[in-house]
């Protein structure tokens, strides 16, 4: 961090204090060009960059750079005619969703940023949703307006089919020989051009435009009167309503979370920037309104939630932190939410991959504290012994994409784990697992382009070459026949020697029956304290078959044996009971099973007939549809599939599903596999 001369972070407010937001949408759909000109309208940075120049504030990590998109939040800090504003420009990959989800509970008031295609309504009702389920105020910036050929209005009603909360259109543009060449702000009244990177040129009301105004105004009043009777007397009795109630309304019904104001323009240009942020100034919540939907008393020790961890190469570690409560100082110690202490080493306000060293913060600052290693991202950190505020955690989505790795050197083992654990601190979407029954590695994530990118984190940040395969399946087997051998084992070493003989019989059980130990020795031919060790043997040789794969729904009796006074002993029975196991299973016609998964996929209901064919060409055998429940316009769709044919079925299902198409799968049952499966399975086994 550079350090800047002690003091707060917080800059000089009007009223509402430092606000954080949200820039959140589609993926491609011009956030993190919003948040360079909105940094260039603020005289932050000399001139906007742009992602295809590699020159953004954001997108600074390699990873970002190397696919001109963003693979992670990237924060900046404003301020705007003397308010503090931190902007979260958050991923718009449905793959890195969760990036966005940690994010939302420490912002005031998101800006879903989104343009007028019909292709991406499935991703931004996505992104809706997750904001309608936080319960964020948010406004809708409908960009690229300098590209559309659609009219807003019919542009506003093909949006709508992706929110369940009302859509206020509170500007319209200017056309210009099909071309928009500024708006009219409804609320305000007033016309602008547009200028290229400058505030818009207010002009007059062109006479034109004034039947469009006034019937768009109308619609936006009776919107609002839906939630305010006096307007709605006003409108009515043909009254005019005092500009300042329009404005009251426009805040207190985004507030209520009402409606969803929609403001456009062109990030690309900076065309609508400085309305948006005055939108946000006068309209957006504060820091009092974020802890009530949080629950988080206004009184009492300093809280801080955290929104992300970062492992940085001098830094170590830093988490971004929205203080929401009191003030917080460099050398401070409180609780994690796990109740482990942690001391604040430093405290930073980002810009980009930038920080400025600050000595504190205060409630509605964001921040970058330092090394608190206990605390993980979702934590609440108070300062001091005090309660922790109950803030919900945030649990990461399930798994949909799989790769095996294994370090390419094996002195880097311990390289790899050490990395491994900062990424899943970094990313709780990323899930590490150790497969101990095949001694495999494994890491989950929510699709290709998400594991891709961990996987050029670990060679890139913390030097851990990988090589990665494709999981093995979890197969296992069984029997068809019953069959009966004899095991003995004796040998003479001189001394005591070792003689263990048994007699067994083996049938076929149900599925899931598992491994079923029967005694009936009689006679004592077998002495009682030996038969554990005999079941012992027998569920040893079970951990791997004449196929090579655990066994399983299969009773094993123990019929006869002998033993001898001298040379008998646990380990020879033990021995002698995998002898036999080995010469029964061989004659009763081993069969191979592999595991079946219930699958629900998730789609559109336009695109679910494509993710039935996807499915059915995996070996699924489709089980029936429904639509979603609550979810408009999309299907669920049932079925059973084999886990070998779930490796890669995201990637097609992305592809079929305009990238926004998902499924869950759990075990079922399992299932007989012959012929070219079968045999494939064992030639990759061996």
């Amino acid at each position: 961090m550079s350090r800047q001369p002690s003091g707060s972070a917080s800059g000089g407010g009007s009223g509402k204090g430092p606000r954080a937001v949200a820039l959140v949408g589609p993926y491609q759909s011009g956030k993190t060009a919003l948040l360079e000109a909105i940094l260039d309208r603020c005289g932050a940075i000399d001139r906007a960059g742009r992602a295809a120049d590699r020159n953004t504030v954001g997108d600074s990590s390699p990873e970002a750079r190397a696919r001109s998109m963003s693979v992670e939040p990237n924060v900046a800090s404003v301020d705007f005619l003397g308010d503090r504003f931190t902007f979260i420009d958050c991923p718009g990959s449905v793959e890195f969703l969760h990036d966005m989800r940690t994010v939302l509970p420490g912002v005031d008031a998101a800006v879903v940023v989104c343009e007028a295609d019909d292709r991406k309504l499935a991703a931004l009702e996505l992104v809706l949703r997750e904001l309608e389920e936080s319960d964020v105020p948010r406004f809708l910036f409908l960009n690229k307006i300098d590209a559309t050929q659609r009219r807003v209005r019919e542009t506003l009603a093909v949006l709508q089919r992706a929110s369940r909360t009302p859509l206020l259109l509170r500007q319209i543009p200017i056309w210009k020989d099909g071309i928009a060449i500024g708006f009219i702000d409804l609320a305000l009244e007033r016309a602008f051009i547009y200028r290229e990177h400058a505030p818009s040129r207010i002009v007059d009301l062109p006479a034109t435009e004034l039947p469009r105004e006034k019937e768009a105004r109308f619609s936006m009043l009776e919107k609002l009167a839906d939630y305010d009777d006096q307007l709605m007397e006003s409108l009515l009795g043909d009254l005019e309503p005092p500009r300042d109630q329009v404005f009251d309304d426009l805040t207190r019904e985004l507030k209520e979370r009402h409606v969803v104001p929609v403001l456009i323009g062109s990030a690309a240009r900076g065309n609508g920037v400085t309305r948006l942020l005055k939108a946000l100034r006068h309209e957006a919540p504060g820091m009092a309104e974020t802890r009530a939907r949080l629950g988080v008393a206004d009184t009492g020790p300093a809280v801080a939630q955290i929104l992300r961890t970062q492992h940085t190469a001098h830094g170590g570690k830093l988490s971004l932190a929205r203080i929401l409560r009191g003030r917080v100082a460099e050398g401070d110690v409180g609780l994690a939410s796990s109740g482990a202490e942690a001391r604040i080493a430093g405290i930073g306000v980002p810009k980009g991959a930038e920080q400025v060293r600050v000595s504190e913060a205060s409630a509605g600052d964001t921040v970058a504290l330092a090394r608190l290693e206990p605390v993980a991202t979702g934590d609440a950190f108070v300062v001091g012994r005090a309660q922790l505020p109950l803030i919900a955690s945030i649990a990461p989505p399930a798994p949909v994409h799989t790769l095996a790795l294994a370090a390419k050197e094996r002195r880097d083992d311990v390289r790899l784990a050490a990395a491994l654990h900062r990424l899943t601190e970094e990313d709780p979407s990323l899930i590490v697992e150790h497969n101990a029954e095949i001694g495999e590695l494994r890491l989950h994530g929510q699709g290709e382009m998400h594991l891709r990118v961990a996987l050029d984190r670990l060679r890139g940040r913390y030097g851990v070459e990988v090589e990665t395969m494709r999981p093995h399946v979890g197969h296992r087997e069984t029997i068809r026949a019953p069959a009966a051998a004899r095991g003995r084992h004796k040998k003479q070493t001189g001394g005591h020697g070792q003689f263990g003989d048994v007699a067994i019989e083996i049938r076929p059980l149900a599925r899931g029956d598992g491994i079923r130990f029967v005694d009936r020795i009689h006679g004592g031919v077998v002495p009682r304290q030996y038969i554990p060790s005999v079941e012992a043997g027998i569920r040893d040789y079970c951990h791997k078959g004449p196929l090579g794969f655990p066994v399983v729904d299969i009773e094993v009796t123990l019929t006869d044996g002998s033993h001898h006074p001298v040379d008998s002993s646990d380990m020879a029975f033990r021995q002698a009971a995998r002898i036999a196991m080995a010469e029964a299973m061989a004659a009763a016609r081993p069969v191979l099973l592999e595991p079946v998964m219930a699958v629900q996929v998730l789609a559109p209901a336009e695109a679910i007939s494509r993710a039935s064919a996807i499915v059915s060409a995996r070996r699924g055998q489709i089980l029936g549809y429904d639509a979603r429940p609550g979810w408009r316009g999309w299907d669920v769709l049932n079925a059973q599939m084999p886990e070998a044919e779930l490796a890669g079925l995201i990637v097609e299902l992305r592809s079929a599903t305009s990238g926004v198409g998902s499924y869950t799968a759990q075990f079922d049952h399992l299932a007989e596999l012959v012929g070219r499966q079968a045999e494939a399975a064992l030639a990759s086994h061996k």
